[in-house]
């Protein structure tokens, strides 16, 4: 049996497999049943090292000893396999969450903090800065951003933007509306973005851009994220944005949103 290369990459992707299990999981689908030396042998994979990986398959789920002499396996219908992967990978994704709750109060995390805030003494204003590629990422910061938010959050967007904000921004920018702080959200109100207006403007002031088309988030006066790319040509993967935190800048860029926010209309019909 020839796998291609290509094939078992994908596979150790799809079912986070190390390559001597991609090889001995795919001969015994090829096979059915079949010893671990038949399997060495057709996966190419030493024989010292084919117990080892079936019995890491083993408890994976993805295969199955069969009693008797000489010791045989079989392999687990390949649907099955991918809901065991599912429910794994849930697993260990909770446990990992718990971990890293778990760090809250520990030392650990304190020296973190002391690290951060004793390293923060000695960067540069110009270091406070850096390129962010990717929508999810931006969405990301933008996130933390609106979390450490205390006095006000400014936005600017595009009608795509505004309804892409309340899938990915609405529970912590109601959050920050508990806490007190004025959100203020720039946008063209069109058909497109009509529904995402009218449900974000329970916790933001929302008025009418027009003639200006622009993407980017303020805090507090201080910092500052914008997008560089036009919305409607960039695919999500290769957005990028540009994130400062100089309150000398981004003050300025404040300024002048309040200078246009005030010439904007609260009606899209005015």
């Amino acid at each position: 049996m020839i796998v291609k290369e290509e094939f078992l990459n994908k596979l150790r992707q799809y079912f986070h497999l190390n390559l001597y299990e991609v090889r001995i999981w795919t001969a015994l689908l090829s096979r059915g049943v079949s010893t671990a030396g038949e399997l060495s042998d057709i996966g190419d994979v030493p024989r010292s090292r084919a117990y080892d990986v079936l019995e890491s398959l083993e408890k994976k789920g993805f295969v199955v000893m069969k009693l008797g002499k000489p010791i045989k396996y079989t392999a687990v219908e390949p649907l099955e396999v991918v809901e065991r992967v599912k429910k794994l990978i849930r697993v260990d994704a909770d446990d990992d969450v718990k971990k890293l709750d778990n760090l809250r109060g520990t030392d650990v995390l304190k020296e973190l903090n002391l690290l951060h805030t004793q390293g923060i003494q000695y960067i540069e204003p110009s270091d406070l800065s850096g390129a962010l590629r990717g929508r999810q990422n931006l969405y990301v910061h933008m996130e933390t951003m609106i979390k450490n938010a205390q006095k006000s959050i400014h936005l600017m967007t595009t009608s795509k933007g505004l309804a892409r904000k309340v899938d990915a921004l609405k529970p912590e920018l109601e959050k920050a509306a508990k806490k007190g702080v004025k959100i203020k959200i720039a946008a063209p109100i069109n058909k497109e973005s009509q529904e995402a207006a009218k449900d974000l403007s329970k916790i933001a002031e929302i008025r009418n851009l027009k003639n200006i088309k622009a993407r980017f988030a303020l805090i507090d006066g201080k910092e500052l994220l914008f997008m560089v790319l036009d919305d409607d040509e960039v695919h999500p993967s290769y957005d990028l944005g540009v994130w400062v935190n100089t309150p000398y800048f981004t003050s300025a860029m404040q300024d002048m949103y309040e200078m246009v926010w005030n010439g904007l209309s609260k009606n899209s019909k005015k």
